[in-house]
């Protein structure tokens, strides 16, 4: 299996070399490692080129975590892709266990894997709600998200057939993307942890952005305006969408957000 290893980075040079190491030491090795440094001023640059002259390494202005995967997606060269957010590392045998599940059922184009969380240098557990799970999975990817970029492997047919990363949403693009995915595709899942996702860092786009939930909605209302769905699969919508709204038009109008409270009070017609 010809894989290309994609790795979106900005001002992580502190992180980002225990991640591709964790790719390099791989036991399936990688055919090809794209880090898409989108425009770093922590001399990300000058550390790969002198210590990793085999990796590929593109520079482009900020323009946000979703054209940085673009862009790898667009030059990689090989027919499986994935992904490594750059403050993330993972187990030797990740691409390995993928690799084993995939070539024992090639029906499957795509594979996700168990992870580990590490918030602040300590293991957390993860809640009922984010449990990962193999098959056709759109219902549960609805409430949040339940794929982890790090952990997916998957063949560039599905991009070429779905789309990529939406590069509008500021957060929770891999979210909307894994919704339009997880619509016409079973997920095959490895049950390992075979990633350790790295939290509660300051630069998290969970930080960022107030109201995580404003970008899930418009996802929704994206994917019911431009995705064909089943009948099954438009109600759960629906009432994912419903059960959302209500909770964040309430919380804008606690704080007083009319922009918000105006903007989002017109999705409601797609639900009414």
């Amino acid at each position: 299996m010809d894989i290309s290893v994609i790795i979106p980075t900005y001002n992580r040079k502190q992180s980002l070399n225990k991640a591709i190491e964790s790719v390099i030491q791989q036991s399936h090795l990688a055919n090809e490692i794209i880090v898409i440094d989108d425009g770093s001023s922590d001399d990300s640059k000058s550390y790969i080129s002198a210590k990793y002259p085999q990796i590929k390494y593109i520079y482009q202005s900020n323009q946000g975590v979703s054209a940085a995967r673009n862009r790898g997606i667009e030059i990689a060269r090989n027919p499986w892709l994935a992904f490594l957010d750059s403050d993330d590392w993972w187990h030797k045998n990740k691409l390995k266990s993928q690799a084993s599940v995939i070539k024992q059922h090639p029906e499957y184009k795509v594979c996700h894997t168990n992870e580990t969380w590490i918030r602040n240098g300590s293991h957390i557990n993860q809640k009922k709600i984010h449990k990962k799970r193999g098959g056709y999975i759109f219902k549960y990817c609805l409430p949040l998200c339940v794929i982890s970029p790090s952990s997916i492997l998957l063949h560039r047919d599905i991009l070429d057939d779905i789309g990529m990363f939406d590069e509008t949403l500021p957060a929770c693009e891999d979210y909307e993307l894994w919704l339009r995915l997880s619509a016409s595709y079973p997920l095959a899942y490895v049950t390992q942890q075979l990633v350790n996702k790295n939290g509660g860092h300051a630069d998290q786009l969970s930080k960022k952005y107030w109201g995580m939930d404003k970008f899930r909605i418009r996802a929704m209302e994206k994917l019911l305006i431009n995705t064909q769905l089943t009948k099954e699969q438009t109600g759960q919508v629906r009432e994912a969408l419903r059960y959302k709204l209500n909770i964040f038009l309430n919380g804008a109008k606690k704080h007083k957000n009319s922009t918000d409270e105006k903007e989002f009070k017109s999705i409601l017609s797609l639900i009414t």
